[in-house]
């Protein structure tokens, strides 16, 4: 990421730096991979340690189901009926040692506040609005938004009033970057990315409340939930500034990459993790080969698994996808049009699909409690005059 500050800071690092009773405020270093990653400075009211007690709460990770023969999977999450905030709400639908993926139907603010210690976070906005309010300031979110979270944050999402709101979610155990084959050395967006730090949205404003009593931070660590009991509220920073903090991207923003013949998934990447990455398909026009075939070929994924949320608009490769409908092609076997859909992409000019794929170099396991949305007829989808 690139340089970002809000509020006041000392001019120089690492020095004192008082409130008008002459008091010191708290710095705090906030950074990765041991100080030689990215990075911020916050400072706060009060001493960002000062827990009043703390509480192991409950298991967090998934149950999977036992594996099984190996198969494309349909998952309709539009089914899904778990809602709540947006920590009580996520519903799981897959994961490995990696990340974790599902969906949340997002009813109500939270109470309290949320972290998750063990990596980065992404949030996909299909539909609602509302704020994103963090100890690094607040960023507002609609549709088709993007929002990454760094570990260690302390937030809560609170949706507009009103607000029909679902968000797709990546936990991962990792951090979650640009692509950086369309970074420079310094770590600049190329100018031929996709997109550039013009379409980037840090914070907007920084809320500080200098306020004590008991405020509880549900942290996400080390396979459980934790209850932290802070002795003052946890967005009592007063200003920060560096490289490491909440952004939004949204997909709109996304430029497709086009070309006379079919282009590869590697052109949508739009994030990265350890051994995962996230692509955007986005409304495009189509090849201008004249014998090009816009459709996708038949492709084995050799190394990875491929998931796909479906967000809007005609998913031209498929049959039988409904918005929200999340499929998993897995490594080992090949995949790729369904009958009838190559041919009848041919003469085409665009399409107006909407989704974002996860790809995963590690298996993806299917949680226990995905069957009960499955489409089970989806592996036999591929069979050509089928009753």
């Amino acid at each position: 990421m690139f340089y970002q500050r809000l509020g006041k800071i000392p001019h120089k690092r690492h020095t004192m730096f008082k409130k008008e009773d002459g008091t010191l405020y708290r710095e705090q270093v906030m950074g990765t991979r041991g100080f030689s990653g990215t990075q911020s400075i916050l400072y706060h009211h009060y001493m960002p340690t000062e827990v009043i007690k703390a509480d192991q709460d409950e298991n967090y990770l998934p149950e999977y189901e036992r594996a099984g023969s190996l198969k494309h999977r349909h998952f309709f999450t539009e089914r899904i009926v778990k809602k709540g905030d947006a920590v009580n709400a996520r519903e799981y639908i897959l994961g490995n040692q990696d990340v974790l993926i599902g969906t949340m139907n997002v009813t109500e603010p939270m109470e309290g506040f949320y972290r998750n210690g063990d990596g980065d976070e992404l949030l996909f906005i299909h539909y609602g609005s509302g704020r994103l309010e963090t100890m690094f300031g607040t960023i507002s979110f609609s549709p088709g938004d993007y929002l990454i979270i760094p570990i260690g944050t302390i937030y809560r999402v609170v949706p507009d009033s009103n607000a029909r709101l679902k968000i797709l979610f990546l936990e991962s155990f990792s951090q979650i970057t640009t692509p950086r084959r369309y970074r420079n050395e310094y770590g600049q967006l190329l100018e031929h990315s996709p997109f550039c730090e013009r379409d980037i949205r840090g914070p907007e404003i920084l809320k500080t409340f200098d306020s004590k009593g008991e405020y509880q931070v549900l942290t996400k660590s080390r396979g459980a939930l934790h209850k932290h009991i802070l002795g003052h509220h946890p967005f009592d920073v007063v200003g920060w500034d560096g490289y490491l903090y909440p952004w939004a991207f949204n997909i709109n923003d996304f430029e497709p990459i086009t070309g006379r013949i079919h282009q590869p998934p590697p052109v949508h990447q739009t994030f990265e993790g350890n051994n995962f990455v996230v692509c955007s398909f986005v409304p495009r026009l189509y090849d201008y080969h004249p014998e090009a075939i816009p459709a996708p070929y038949y492709h084995s994924n050799v190394n990875s698994d491929e998931l796909l949320y479906y967000v809007a608009g005609n998913f031209m490769s498929r049959n039988g996808i409904q918005e929200g409908s999340i499929t998993l092609h897995p490594s080992g076997i090949p995949h790729g049009p369904h009958p009838g859909k190559t041919e009848a992409s041919i003469g085409k000019k665009e399409t107006l699909e909407l989704a974002v794929m996860v790809d995963t170099f590690h298996p993806l396991k299917v949680v226990k409690s995905a069957a009960q949305y499955e489409d089970k007829g989806y592996m036999n989808s591929w069979i050509e005059n089928r009753q």
